[in-house]
């Protein structure tokens, strides 16, 4: 194997977190922000470019970091290394509710393509880089556009999904649709395409956009139930405007602000 060999344990329910155990001298690779708390004696590393043990050069290593730019994540990744003789602990947490999905990329023939903000954290030697889309309805219209991240190796990956988390095994010549934003990842045989929705009524007053995701198999999906976006959007619904409440919970909205008070001339 090139990728150390990682062992893990997965803590919660709605706001879970992952916590790595390294032998001496393993290490795990993790995007910036997802750090929760590690053992005495780990040593954190930032590093630049995609964390791969691969021997690429400076000119690699800039390639590497150019795709990481292209997928909206940071030119530097940080690694964490057991620098002592027993087992260490490092943890990574969720950036918000739902469910942190273990990849072994051995089951997958080494690669899983994900969504560009689902990735974790992984064992060292795995490679985080760009995936693009060779479809032009895809890529104007798939909400991921033409780039999504690529995880490549022979080690442990840890992809996050938002909400509730389904996993779908398609036969070859099964089609799955899906939300656009509610992909989180798919394996490499998957064929991944952009579907008008169609129909004069549904393309205008049917709430769910204008296209679909069409997977088609053989292959394995995992879908989330609340995309980020999704989230932020339902959250900033909801924010009062110009400091004013929405009158959330009351069937007088507005109204049952004034009664109660909380409107001020």
């Amino acid at each position: 194997m090139t990728a150390h060999e990682i062992d893990y344990r997965i803590y919660g329910e709605e706001m879970q977190y992952v916590e790595i155990e390294l032998d001496p001298q393993e290490g795990v690779v993790a995007e910036s922000g997802s750090f929760m708390m590690m053992d005495d004696g780990i040593k954190m590393e930032t590093i630049f470019g995609d964390g791969s043990q691969k021997d690429t050069g400076f000119l690699g290593k800039i390639l590497g970091a150019g795709k990481r730019i292209l997928t909206g994540e940071s030119l530097f990744m940080t690694a964490f290394y057991n620098d002592l003789t027993g087992k260490r602990n490092v943890s990574f947490a969720s950036p918000y509710p739902g469910k942190i999905i273990p990849i072994d990329l051995t089951e997958y023939r080494g690669k899983f393509i994900c969504q560009k903000d689902a990735f974790l954290c992984a064992a060292k030697g795995v490679s985080i880089g760009a995936e693009f889309s060779k479809k032009l309805g895809r890529g104007l219209f798939g909400g991921e556009g033409f780039i999504m991240q690529k995880l490549e190796g022979d080690g442990m990956a840890f992809v996050h999904a938002g909400g509730t988390m389904a996993r779908k095994v398609l036969q070859a010549g099964e089609t799955l649709r899906v939300d656009t934003g509610c992909i989180v990842g798919f394996t490499q045989d998957v064929d991944y395409d952009i579907e008008f929705v169609g129909g004069i009524k549904n393309t205008i007053f049917g709430g769910e956009g204008l296209f679909f995701a069409k997977l088609q198999g053989p292959g394995v999906v995992y879908v989330q139930s609340l995309p980020f976006s999704r989230l932020a959007g339902r959250v900033l619904s909801s924010l009062p405007r110009g400091g004013k409440s929405k009158g959330e919970g009351s069937i007088l909205g507005g109204l049952g602000d004034l009664l109660d008070g909380d409107n001020k001339f």
